[in-house]
Order: structure tokens, then C-alpha cells, then sequence
């Protein structure tokens, strides 16, 4: 059964904002007072969801009355007169009055706050309002050593409320809100505070189960972290990082294709950093970015098949991989500008950098030449071929770190169970990124170590989630759990604040996301191979179906095809055999593998 986006949200109060749509062929009707303006329509691909706070998590010993009123059902409009008290915050110069809530799951919008009627109404409040995915990042002053601060959007601002009406403010990415009453002559009413959650109402058309919760937990939140983030265009990070960064697309396009199935926010992000960047430059200055645009571009076409967006593609593909014909020596040695760059944990191992770029010019020359042979340019197909080809000249040499080393099992460089057993497995869940992550597990399947693969999903995904986590965060660290606090309570005396004293490069204390989509990997991963769904042919004309269920007793679910979804149940039998039962649409051939 197909679920819409807000079935996840179970426990949280929400009501569809939804609008009016001009009917069929009927011409769209301005008021007279705006016809002949140059206004256009500005159709928004986002539905609107109210949620109320869950929880009263703190407020400030004085000057506080009637906080647990926000709980409470309410209308969603001022009144005249109210029949529940509102929240008084009453601020003097020695204790400012404050409130700290709980929306129960990182949201992506707006805070809408509510005044009710006061005899002095030529007096407007001010009050301090900071939006926070943890916390201890409401509780934060901007700047200083756990770095909070205001990028991409203004999270931590100071408004002027209106009498007896409704302010809002974002938008952002955040779970709570801290609310101070910053004028110590007035007192703050507030009859009602809701979040607006913002994100695309879409169908969960793939799904999985398995008799693992902490798996199926898992499974729901890399979709839900991806579906956060899937906006106008397809973003990274939903407080920091609302932009399209093309690498950090692939996780997320992989786990969109697990999920959702064609989505247009991906072409829609495709095709605007191809616009944005012509191709004597990488995209978004990375070289390893404009090879995830290639590689990407191969999966959306064997998802979809949809050959009129590939020959769109095709003169930039063409100019594409010409340059990156001209970054191989003759010695067969990548030689690539621009910023070099496979994920955090590696960023300052130029070794280790090498090693993963060595693999993924290999990836992305043989995925282009695929592409060529599909869109006709059987030349470049060749020379794509023989630049890969020549790649495999060159043994870069191994760094030890488990993410360069995956991209070299993909890309047929090395051994899958030699590196796994090398590499991947040792030390079990220490050494991976929440964005490379992904690929040490795509390695790790190829070397049909399935349990390996699933103890690490459970450590170091089931890890987040350990701490307090609702979405997936742009890195994460085994050892920064160490007498460390989870992220939705106050940080006790003598704890670690997971939020605020850790990260690392760009992503210091507050200035880490905790809603990354490049963090999804497992998502699509478990519908990828435990499920064991992918396509050999575009658009799922022949599909092959190779459960590895590992130590699991069953697994099923949906897997979304342009026909239709395939759902699948595989069993483990008592003398050890995979016992299958496939539905699929008519017009898919489904081949057992």
C-alpha cells in the first residue's frame, strides 16, 4: 500500500493547507485591480502541514505562566477572546522569560506565532525567536566556540509581533523553537505556536520491511531526511546547505528512485548546475561532482527510460567527457583541477583522495561511454572506453581508508572480497561518512558480505538515531558518542554536546546539518540488495531480483518501476533456501539472478 508523505508523522497534529486550481483548459481569472500587470503564475510543487509542539521541554524559572497551554488543540487564527489562557512571558532586567518546545521531528518551514487581544495595543512585543535542530543549538548564542550562526537561513532572529494577529518566521530546517520575551516592559501573550512544515506531498511508493525494527526504523528515516529536502530543487542540507551540490545527489537520487519513484525535482536539479556550469569547469568547482552528474544520469536513465531527457542531455555529455578524456596522463594517472574532493574524512588525505579519484574516473568514463553507445556517438563511446582503459594502468596506491577503497571494488580496480576483507571490515563502522558510507556498503554487497553491511547500518545509521536523531546528519562520528548527550534534552553538567562540540572542516559545532540527504545511502541500499530489485534494462523493461538477506529471517516490500511498483517477499526456509514471491506489472520481464 502506497503512504503519502505525512503517514510518517505519526503522533504529530497536522492539517492539509491545500489551494484552489483553475479546472482544465479554463483560463486562470486576475481581479480587475491586477490585470495588466506583469504577473505570472507561481505554481509551487510544496503542500503545507500544521504541527504543534509535542512538548514543553524548558522554561526559565521566572516569568513564565501557562506554557503547557501551546499543547492544546488549537484554531489557527486570533480571536477576540480566548477560552484557554495564552503564554505570559513577563521579562524583568534581572530574569528574561523564555520557552523552549518540541515539534517531535525535524521539520522544514516556518514557525507561525499567535497574539491574542490586549488593552494596549499600540504597544507591540518584540521576542527572540531560534529555531534549532537540537536542543542545545536553541539554547546557543550565535558566534563563539560551538559556532551557531544564521547561513543559508536565518535561524536565530529577533521579530515584531502584531496585535492580535499571527507572525511567522523562517524558514529553516529545525525541530525546536526557543521563544524570549526580550523587552522588559511589556509582557508577552502568545495563544497559540505551530510549525509549518513544507515539502512535497508524495506517495512512499517503494517501502521495506524486514524482522529487524531498528532496520525498518532506519529504512523510514534516510526517505524521510531525503523527502525534507526535496524542494523546489533537490537540496543537501534543509538548514545549512539548501543548495544542489551534484555529488550529494546521488544517495539522494538513488534513495528517490527506491521511494518515490520519477520525481521531477531531480531533472529540474540536473539540469540547473548543467546551465550553471559550462563544461570546461566542474560542477560546483568539484571535479568529482561533474562525474556524479555522468553517473547519475546513467541510474535516472535505467530507472526511467526516458530517452527524449537523455538526447537532451546529450551535447553537454559529449563536451563532458572530452574534458575529462584530457585529465588522464599517459601513464594512465588521473590528473584532475579544480577542487579534489570525495567526502569529509578524506578531505585532507591527498593519498586517499587520488585513490578514490583514480576509481571514479574509471566509473564515470565507463558510464559515459554506455551513455554515447545509447545516444549513438559510438566514437566517443570508444575513446571514453579506451581513456578507462588506460586508467587501469595506473594502481594508485591504497591509503588504507575505507571509502576510496569502496570506489575502487566499483569500479573494478580491485578485489570486491579482498578489499572487504582488507578494508571494509576491519574495525567495523569506524572510518565511514554518512555520504560515502553508502558506497562501502554498494562494495561490501558485491563481495556478498551482506551481514557486515547490515551490523554497520545498524551501528552507525542506528547510531544517530540512538542519540535523538528523526533525519540523517551530514557526518558522524563513532567517537563523539562518548559521554556525549542526546540531541533532544538539555546537555547534563559534565556531557558532551553531540551538536555543539563536534564536527569538523565547514561543518564546526551548530554549523553541522542534521538533516543531510547524502546521508540516505542505507535506504536505497536495503531496497537495492536485500530486497534485491534493480534494472537491466531502461525503465525496468527486465529486472533482476537477488535477495541477500543475510542474517534476517524475511524482507519485503515495494520497489517503484514506471509500471507500477514490484513487490517482493523473500522468506528464509528451514534448510536455509530464499523462498520468493514476486508481483510485478505487466510489461516487466523478472529475472532471478
Amino acid at each position: 500500500m502506497q503512504r503519502s508523505c505525512w503517514a510518517l508523522l505519526v503522533g504529530l497534529s497536522m492539517i492539509v493547507s491545500a489551494g484552489l486550481e483553475p479546472a482544465a483548459g479554463e483560463a486562470p481569472s486576475l481581479p480587475a485591480a491586477l490585470q495588466g500587470l506583469p504577473i505570472s503564475p507561481a505554481p509551487s510543487p510544496l503542500s503545507s502541514f500544521y504541527v504543534s509542539p509535542t512538548r514543553i521541554v524548558w522554561q526559565s524559572e521566572h516569568g513564565v505562566r501557562n506554557a503547557e497551554h501551546l499543547l492544546q488543540p488549537k484554531p489557527g487564527q486570533a480571536l477576540l477572546s480566548e477560552s484557554i489562557p495564552p503564554l505570559e512571558l513577563t521579562t524583568t532586567p534581572q530574569h528574561a522569560a523564555a520557552v523552549v518546545l518540541d515539534f517531535g521531528t525535524e521539520l522544514q518551514g516556518y514557525v507561525e506565532l499567535f497574539t491574542p487581544m490586549t488593552p494596549d495595543q499600540q504597544k507591540l512585543r518584540r521576542v527572540r525567536v531560534r529555531l534549532g535542530e537540537s536542543v542545545s543549538e536553541v539554547m546557543a548564542e550565535l558566534g563563539g566556540a560551538q559556532n551557531a550562526g544564521n547561513d543559508h537561513a536565518v535561524r536565530d532572529q529577533t521579530v515584531t509581533l502584531p496585535w492580535l494577529g499571527k507572525k511567522s518566521v523562517g524558514p529553516s530546517g529545525f525541530r525546536f523553537v526557543r521563544i524570549d520575551n526580550v523587552d522588559p516592559e511589556l509582557v508577552v501573550q502568545l495563544s497559540q505556536v505551530r510549525a509549518v512544515l513544507q515539502l512535497r506531498d508524495i506517495p512512499y511508493v517503494g517501502q521495506f520491511r524486514c524482522d529487524d525494527e531498528r532496520l525498518n526504523r532506519i529504512w523510514q528515516v534516510g526517505a524521510y531526511t531525503v523527502h525534507l529536502n526535496m524542494q523546489e530543487y533537490l537540496w543537501d542540507g534543509i538548514k545549512r546547505d539548501r543548495l544542489v551540490w551534484v555529488g550529494d545527489m546521488h544517495p539522494e537520487v538513488s534513495t528517490i528512485n527506491a521511494v518515490f519513484g520519477f520525481n521531477d525535482v531531480v531533472p529540474r536539479s540536473l539540469d540547473l548546475i548543467r546551465d550553471a556550469t559550462p563544461p570546461t569547469s566542474w560542477m560546483n568547482g568539484i571535479s568529482s561532482y561533474s562525474m556524479w552528474w555522468i553517473i547519475i544520469h546513467e541510474d535516472w536513465w535505467l530507472h526511467h527510460g526516458n530517452r527524449e531527457y537523455l538526447q537532451a542531455q546529450g551535447e553537454y555529455l559529449q563536451a563532458l567527457l572530452k574534458k575529462l578524456t584530457t585529465h588522464v596522463n599517459e601513464q594512465g594517472e588521473e590528473k584532475l583541477d579544480g577542487t579534489r574532493f570525495l567526502d569529509w574524512p578524506t578531505y585532507e588525505n591527498p593519498m586517499a583522495v587520488h585513490e578514490g579519484l583514480q576509481a571514479m574516473t574509471v566509473m564515470a568514463l565507463q558510464s559515459g561511454a554506455r551513455l554515447m553507445d545509447i545516444l549513438g556517438d559510438t566514437t566517443l563511446a570508444a575513446e571514453c572506453r579506451e581513456s578507462a582503459r588506460q586508467c587501469t594502468r595506473h594502481a594508485a596506491q591504497a591509503s588504507g581508508r575505507k571509502s576510496p577503497a569502496a570506489l575502487s571494488v566499483l569500479a573494478g580496480l580491485r578485489d570486491a572480497r579482498e578489499v572487504a576483507q582488507q578494508r571494509l571490515i576491519p574495525r567495523g563502522a569506524q572510518d565511514l561518512s554518512t555520504f560515502y558510507g553508502f558506497y562501502v556498503l554498494q562494495a561490501l554487497a558485491q563481495a556478498d558480505e551482506t551481514d557486515a553491511a547490515l551490523d554497520m547500518i545498524k551501528t552507525y545509521w542506528g547510531g544517530m538515531l540512538d542519540y535523538g536523531a528523526t533525519t540523517f546528519w551530514e557526518d558522524f562520528n563513532l567517537e563523539w558518542t562518548e559521554n556525549a548527550s542526546r540531541i533532544d534534552e538539555l546537555v547534563p553538567p559534565g556531557k558532551r554536546d553531540i551538536h555543539g562540540d563536534c564536527g569538523a572542516h565547514c561543518y564546526v559545532g551548530f554549523r553541522h546539518s542534521l538533516c543531510h540527504g547524502w546521508a540516505s545511502g542505507p535506504t536505497a541500499w536495503l531496497s537495492q540488495h536485500v530486497l534485491g530489485v534493480r534494472p537491466l534494462e531502461p525503465g525496468f523493461q527486465r529486472v533482476a531480483v537477488t535477495p541477500a538477506l543475510g542474517k534476517l529471517r524475511w524482507a519485503e516490500g515495494n520497489y517503484p518501476t514506471p509500471r507500477g511498483p514490484i513487490q517482493v517477499r523473500h522468506e528464509r526456509q528451514a534448510d536455509g533456501t530464499i523462498r520468493s514471491h514476486i508481483q510485478a506489472p505487466a510489461g516487466i520481464t523478472i529475472e532471478r539472478l
